[in-house]
């Protein structure tokens, strides 16, 4: 057998909807519990490969899926929040991260989409240079002098870590000729030599012994003894700036220069390369000199040379258009499948995971493996065919394990030599192993869901969850754990959301009772939250306050966090951005009726809104049961309007604008992105609302439709007359 197998993976092209679901469903989860595992504790669960290979498959599959994404999906992930023990600093200028590339494929559609975006047929350079495998830092000089130093955190928010940042020999305390304002970013990291002898010392006094380089290094920076950090040889990679005074250069290649100049290492193996072949050759050579560089890395980074290019390329939500991270492959490893669990989602599909014997993979100990789906076990593809030459997996199969492209591993392949004479296929459950309820495989999906709905705990339970997540609610102190047990409670339940805003009274009312009994009631005080394991006076009072935060709420997090199937968190945000208040946004799904009607007509005319995501909406306004739990949940809360760009003096402020046909000096994307930077609303489609059809060469029926409507129409001249100089 060869080292490294071929592997059928379902790629995102081949999921159907139900199977994307799932999927994002399950990245969100555990890539959220990654997030604080491995930028705030330190103890990671996975290994960065594995993470950053999930953020490229969760990218992929939202792709495709726009409408299902979750607000705790990678996409909308940077690092995690700031620990507790330092102070808060607030970033300037956001520190992100970074999409990823695994194959060839995926570096040559990444310089395609950079050309694509700019129009750009001429010579584009690249910068390319390892990715080191530490803990990011940024580093504030004002007039030359270090004032400050953050991590990451959320990409907003860091920890101040100015005293220990201090100690570390690369950081200049002072640096000369450097603009009034420099923000320098860079990796902290520990090289492989200073890792064993540190650990050595570990172990001689009977202290912590760190599990790689990167932990070792991110534990040392945040210590909150700075002579602790001092005492650990750490280092320091300078690649990158945030806020600046003036600008360093006018390319990337010249801003590592003059950042060298000031006195910061810059890895030397940082090349300028001129396309895609010029760049695989850079990564394949640091590839090779991996093992020998004496200290950990996980890729090779590309950017864009040209500074004013970076510029126009921009930015998503988390990640740069002008930069990716080409990852080293992933690990495999062999170990014995023990069971196949079914576990329950928020839309009641039902994910096979399988057990396993405790293997090392890449450096990570994994127990769990996604099955996907009953087809999957049967050893066949969303579409029918065989993968795994056919091979079914069954338990106490001796299974092959697979770590890339997935946030928890999969089985690669089944060893039939070693399969048990009892193992029998496994027959996928035609009953919810939570509530007994029949589960239905709808004609041409592969996923079988639980039909119980609202009778099924597990619905209810993740529904919950997902309510609290990231995205949505994002309550301290009560998380994943806490939800399920308040869900089992029987003294304070928590079944709704509308539940955990009226927790603290319903919390109280157990002490009216009490003084109302005049020989008192023991069970009603132990009933009280803060007389419960795990909980005291200040943890629950600390919940109760952290929930009254959250009554003011942004409107795009609520509508998000209602859950509703289709609406995601770049969907949610697109319906606040467009009807600004709870009140417009009820009203308006409130009374709207199915494919036809103004309301309808106005849903549908938000870029980035279907037919069936504004049916979902619609429903769940519409049907009576759901309709009373928001109503209930409203009830406790203020729902704070979406916020509205500052667009003083823009002429498309507030209007709805519609590109169409071929533009000829700008990208579609471009276009876009610069209309809504002027307060105007793109809309996919023309209707009644619409204000301005913006049409190139090629406009076919939307010029028709805004003719017979009296919209007006503009040239792509035009419109960048109109909005010249701003």
């Amino acid at each position: 057998m060869s080292d490294t197998p071929h592997v059928q993976i379902v790629t995102p092209d081949n999921l159907s909807e139900d199977q994307a679901r799932g999927e994002l469903a399950r990245l969100a989860l555990l890539l959220g519990a990654a997030n604080i595992a491995y930028h705030r504790e330190d103890t990671p669960e996975i290994s960065d490969a594995d993470y950053d290979a999930a953020k490229r498959r969760n990218a992929a599959i939202e792709a495709r899926f726009p409408d299902l994404k979750l607000a705790d999906s990678a996409s909308d992930q940077v690092g995690a929040p700031a620990k507790d023990g330092f102070s808060k600093v607030s970033h300037a200028v956001r520190m992100l991260s970074l999409s990823n590339a695994f194959e060839d494929e995926d570096v040559a559609g990444f310089e395609a989409q950079v050309r694509k975006f700019l129009g750009a047929p001429g010579k584009i350079l690249f910068t390319a240079e390892p990715k080191i495998d530490g803990l990011s830092l940024s580093l504030r000089y004002e007039n030359g002098v270090l004032v400050q130093a953050a991590t990451r955190g959320d990409g907003e928010v860091g920890e101040n870590v100015t005293a220990n940042a201090r100690t570390i020999a690369d950081i200049p305390q002072q640096i000369s000729g450097a603009p009034e304002v420099l923000e320098v970013r860079g990796e902290v990291y520990m090289s492989h030599a200073d890792f064993a002898a540190l650990n050595t010392r570990q172990a001689a006094r009977g202290g912590k012994e760190f599990a790689n380089p990167r932990n070792a290094a991110a534990g040392s920076l945040r210590q909150l003894d700075a002579e602790i950090t001092r005492a650990r040889p750490l280092k320091f990679f300078a690649y990158a700036w945030g806020e600046l005074s003036t600008p360093l250069a006018d390319t990337q290649m010249g801003a590592m220069n003059r950042l060298t100049g000031f006195g910061f290492a810059v890895n030397p193996l940082t090349k300028l390369c001129q396309g895609r072949d010029e760049l695989i050759s850079h990564y394949r050579n640091i590839e090779v000199q991996r093992a020998s560089l004496g200290y950990d890395i996980d890729g090779v980074v590309y950017k864009v040379d040209n500074l004013e290019l970076q510029h126009r390329l921009g930015f998503r939500s988390t990640t740069p258009r002008w930069a990716i991270a080409h990852k080293f492959p992933a690990e495999l490893a062999w170990t014995r499948l023990n069971a196949i669990d079914i576990q329950v989602g928020r839309t009641g599909a039902l994910s096979p995971v399988a057990r396993l014997d405790p293997v090392t993979v890449g450096g990570v100990v994994v127990s769990n493996a996604t099955l996907h789906n009953e087809d999957y076990i049967a050893g066949r593809d969303g579409k029918g065919d065989e993968i795994r030459g056919g091979k079914d997996i069954r338990v106490g199969d001796w299974v092959q394990v697979y770590r890339a492209g997935d946030v928890i591993p999969k089985i690669a392949d089944v060893d039939l030599s070693k399969r048990p004479a009892e193992a029998v296929p496994f027959v996928f459950p035609q009953g919810c192993p939570q509530c007994q309820s029949a589960t239905l495989r709808e004609e041409g999906d592969s996923v079988r869901r639980c039909t119980g709905g609202m009778i099924c705990p597990a619905q209810v339970v993740e529904r919950l969850k997902h309510f609290v997540s990231r995205g949505a609610f994002d309550i301290d102190g009560l998380g994943a754990k806490q939800v399920e047990a308040f869900y089992k409670d029987d003294i304070l339940p928590v079944r709704e959301p509308a539940d955990i805003f009226n927790l603290r009274a319903r919390d109280l009312a157990l002490l009216e009772q009490l003084k109302n009994r005049a020989a008192g009631d023991g069970a009603l005080i132990s009933g009280r939250l803060k007389t419960r394991d795990g909980w005291g006076e200040k943890s629950a009072a600390s919940l109760f306050n952290a929930i009254d935060e959250k009554r003011s709420i942004p409107l795009h997090r609520v509508i998000f966090a209602l859950g509703i199937r289709h609406v995601g968190d770049n969907s949610s945000a697109l319906l606040a951005s467009h009807y600004v208040s709870w009140t417009a946004f009820e009203a308006a799904m409130s009374t709207a009726s199915l494919n036809e009607g103004a309301a309808w007509e106005d849903l549908m005319s938000i870029d980035g809104v279907g037919a069936v995501m504004a049916t979902s909406v619609i429903m769940a306004f519409q049907q009576d049961g759901e309709r009373a739990m928001i109503d209930r949940l409203i009830a406790q809360l203020q729902v704070q309007d979406a916020e509205q760009r500052d667009t003083e003096g823009s002429p498309v402020a507030g209007k709805v604008v519609v590109f169409t046909g071929t533009l000829e000096k700008m990208t579609r994307a471009e276009a876009k992105a610069r209309a809504e930077s002027l307060g105007a609303k793109v809309a996919g489609s023309v209707s009644r609302k619409t204000d301005i059809l913006v049409a190139g060469p090629g406009a076919g029926s939307k010029a028709k439709k805004a003719a017979d409507l009296g919209v007006e129409t503009l040239d792509e001249d035009g419109w960048l007359a109109l909005i010249e100089g701003l």
